[in-house]
């Protein structure tokens, strides 16, 4: 008799084995499920709230921008261009979910498949998880750590459910595509495609979306900077992905394949002007603090475009002009090359960064070197030149036999090549070298004190240094009219006759060594009118004008323009213009004239609003009236007057002469030992001042002024700025009569009209104290007993933000 174990087959154990297995596998997936019900008692009460998601206010930089809407500045931690789902192109749309969740508009902001597959990964240590929707990924960009854990992975599922409950699938990829970073400082889609393209996202392209859309799962792997391969590798692959999904038709996806990507220079701004973004930052930091880089505040300058970038390209022209008159000092630098053929990529790479190009000076690597050619390749681009000729004019030394061994040009050497045009306008490279003297350049409504350029120096943005707000320097000549505005309130016109005789002054006058101060061409005149010795800068005259006036006197006067008084020591050689001005200081002192006589406040900001053009702040911007008159207006047209005469005869005649109009006003200014070169000048409308010289004072050279150095660069920044605006003749005041050929004050008239000869008024002035060459003494000059203007209003000194609602 059989035994009932004997009656059991193989085919009944293993089905008994199969039902113990299944029986396990319902049992674990009950236990499972019943586990994760607890987890997600237990853990969704403890999700963070989702007010960071729902009330979505990212961290916007602050963004400067021209008086015509160019950016030219951008500051904060994150370059944000929040930019709402609906202005958001499809193609960038579609290219970010081909990539990272074709099915997002499908699921229910979980991909359960991936999940699991992601788990089984992190039990296998395989490394990293996949799968991950774009609504994981904004729960996991906001709330949790970058570890790769299974408790993360845990949280990311319930959170992505959470914010699925409560907002809409483009609410969620707005968030996503507005806080994404995508390397460079660039969040979000809009900043990346100005970041890399420099082109609004509106204008985004099928190839440049693949490119953007390749960035999140590894921004500096795939930077089309930093690893240009890798990166179009994986925007073929993305452009692939978007035909396969049928977001682009077959030939959108060709097209895309074949578009040749023109990236933006990575320090590319439409204009330079970083020392006025550079000021405007420090202006609304002053207000707003750190919020400043994180509001998204719109800050909107005074500046032009067109003028900002007339101004930069003058001011560079005028220092590039003086340093091709220098000799030549030799090249920066040498390479180590082989001994023929071109330097490898990677050796101009390292040496573009250690050699940087100064916008249109560049940096370049000598191949090729003799006296009559020289074959260079520009470090940044690898672009090959050959230079013969003119070409090689101002390093002619350095490929001399007699060439010392710093100054020699041989193969390997880094110099410096500058593009710019020749007479017929065709562009033309020129062997120089980099400028060691600076410049500083700034522009001015007249009128209302508003900034329309202003450039810090040769290359701005190179250091923090602002020279037009920051350096004192001494003004020389330039500040002589200030001396001579004080003289006529004394009772002196323009056609009093001063002498420009020499003067000797001793230790106990100067209260230090003996002076004998001379004129800058050496010689003497004699008498001449005050009309002729400002036109012709004449050093003796304004000696003696600032002894009539009284040095005491003069310090209080030159307040009146702004300048501080404590800049200025109380010594004649303040006549010479000793003291210490900044060029900016100069710009509004020499607008007094210009407005006939109103002291105005630099205005470089218009208005700051947020981004949703909301005005938060604006300049009180307004023409003069007599609450802010610091001068009479006749004294500031007697002034004018004066300062025309030096423009159309003096020692800046090449203005009327060069822009052929006679509305140009101004001074030259050259310092004791040619260390400082100026001229500031002034249209009615328009106050400009440009200043040369080296940060560490030394002499420009023996025959270098105002005139020959600064004065060119002013003019060719007015014939740009005055091209379109009409002759302005500035009105005489009451009080201002036509007398004898000049311009006086009415009184003067009156005074000189009942002298019983031109002898006796010639006579009214006499040579001013200090020994003689004979030893004696001379009376102090003295101008005729007339009456005084009266007294004006001098307006306190305020801050820019003053001038702010």
């Amino acid at each position: 008799m059989a035994t009932p174990t004997q009656d059991i087959t193989p085919g009944w154990i293993v089905l008994r084995v199969m039902m113990g297995v299944l029986v396990s596998v319902v049992v674990g997936l009950v236990i499972g499920v019943m586990a994760l019900g607890i987890a997600l008692v237990l853990a969704y009460p403890n999700l963070p709230e989702l007010d960071a998601i729902t009330s979505y206010q990212p961290k916007l930089p602050m963004r400067v921008y021209s008086q015509d809407g160019v950016m030219i500045g951008e500051y904060g931690d994150e370059r944000r261009l929040y930019t709402p789902i609906q202005d958001i192109p499809d193609v960038m749309k579609q290219a970010v979910l081909a990539i990272e969740d074709a099915r997002f508009y499908q699921h229910g902001g979980v991909d359960y498949i991936g999940v699991i597959r992601a788990g089984l990964a992190q039990f296998a240590a395989a490394g990293s998880q996949g799968a991950s929707t774009i609504t994981m990924q904004v729960a996991r960009n906001f709330y949790l750590s970058k570890e790769k854990t299974l408790t993360r992975k845990f949280y990311e599922v319930l959170l992505a459910l959470k914010i699925e409950h409560y907002l809409s699938k483009d609410q969620i990829l707005e968030v996503y595509m507005n806080q994404i970073f995508l390397g460079q400082r660039a969040y979000g889609f809009a900043a990346a495609c100005e970041t890399y393209f420099g082109k609004p996202l509106k204008d985004i392209t099928v190839a440049e979306a693949a490119m953007l859309a390749g960035l999140p799962k590894a921004p500096s792997a795939y930077n089309p900077f930093a690893n240009p391969r890798r990166a179009k590798a994986r925007q073929r692959y993305i452009i692939d992905r978007m035909w396969e999904n049928g977001f682009i038709s077959a030939q959108q996806h060709q097209q895309a394949l074949e578009q040749r990507l023109v990236y933006r220079q990575q320090a590319e701004m439409p204009m330079h002007a970083e020392d006025i973004a550079e000021a405007a930052r420090q202006l609304v930091f002053a207000q707003y603090g750190t919020q400043a880089y994180t509001r998204g505040l719109q800050v909107y300058l005074t500046v032009a475009t067109g003028d900002q970038t007339a101004a930069y390209k003058a001011l560079r022209k005028g220092l590039m002009d003086y340093e091709r008159r220098q000799p030549y000092r030799g090249p920066e630098g040498t390479l180590s090359l082989r001994e023929s053929g071109e330097p490898s990529d990677a050796l101009l790479t390292e040496a573009a960064n250690e050699y940087p190009d100064l916008d249109d000076l560049r940096a370049a690597v000598v191949l090729e070197a003799s006296p009559r050619k020289v074959v260079a390749m520009l470090l940044q681009s690898g672009e090959t030149l050959s230079l013969t000729g003119e070409g090689l004019r101002h390093a002619w030394v350095g490929l001399s036999a007699q060439a010392s061994a710093k100054q020699r040009i041989r193969r390997g050497a880094v110099v410096r090549v500058w593009r710019t045009e020749d007479e017929a306008g065709k562009p033309v490279w020129l062997l120089t070298q980099r400028p060691e003297v600076e410049g500083a350049f700034v522009s001015l409504d007249a009128k209302t004190g508003e900034i329309r350029a202003l450039v810090g120096g040769f290359n701005p943005g190179y250091s923090m240094f602002n020279r037009v707000t920051q350096a004192w320097r001494q003004p020389g000549s330039s500040f002589k009219p200030f001396i001579y505005s004080a003289a006529l309130e004394r009772g002196f016109s323009p056609a009093t006759i001063v002498d420009d005789s020499p003067l000797f002054f001793d230790a106990s006058v100067t209260g230090s060594q003996p002076w004998e101060p001379k004129n800058y061409d050496g010689t003497f005149d004699g008498p001449m009118p005050l009309r002729r010795a400002l036109a012709k800068s004449k050093n003796m005259v304004s000696i003696r004008l600032l002894q009539a006036v009284g040095v005491r006197n003069e310090r209080e006067w030159i307040t009146r323009f702004g300048f501080e008084k404590e800049k200025h020591a109380p010594y004649l050689t303040m006549a010479l213009g000793a003291g210490s001005v900044t060029p900016m200081q100069m710009a509004v002192a020499y607008s007094v004239f210009a407005n006939q006589g109103f002291l105005i406040q630099p205005v470089l900001i218009s208005k700051i609003t947020d981004t949703h053009g909301n005005v938060l702040n604006k300049a009180r911007i307004r023409l003069p009236d007599e609450s802010m008159r610091t001068l009479s207006a006749r004294n500031a047209f007697l002034m004018s007057s004066l300062l025309q005469e030096v423009t159309r005869t003096g020692t800046a005649a090449k203005a009327q002469a060069q822009l052929k109009r006679a509305d140009l006003y101004g001074k030259t200014g050259t310092t004791n030992d040619a260390m400082d070169a100026w001229f500031a000048g002034f249209h009615p409308s328009l106050t400009t001042v440009v200043w040369v010289g080296y940060d560490t004072p030394r002499k420009l050279g023996d025959r270098e002024t105002g005139g020959g150095l600064a004065l060119p660069i002013w003019i060719d920044y007015m014939r740009h700025a005055l091209r379109d605006t009409p002759v302005q003749d500035i009105k005489p005041p009451p009080g201002v009569v036509r007398f004898e050929d000049d311009w006086m004050y009415e009184e003067a008239a009156q005074a000189r009209a009942a002298a019983a000869s031109a002898a006796v008024a010639a006579s009214a002035v006499k040579p001013a104290s200090g020994p003689a060459p004979g030893g004696a003494k001379p009376a102090a000059a003295r101008p005729p007993n007339l009456p005084v203007s009266s007294p004006v209003l001098i307006q306190p000194r305020r801050g820019w933000f003053d001038f702010f609602h």
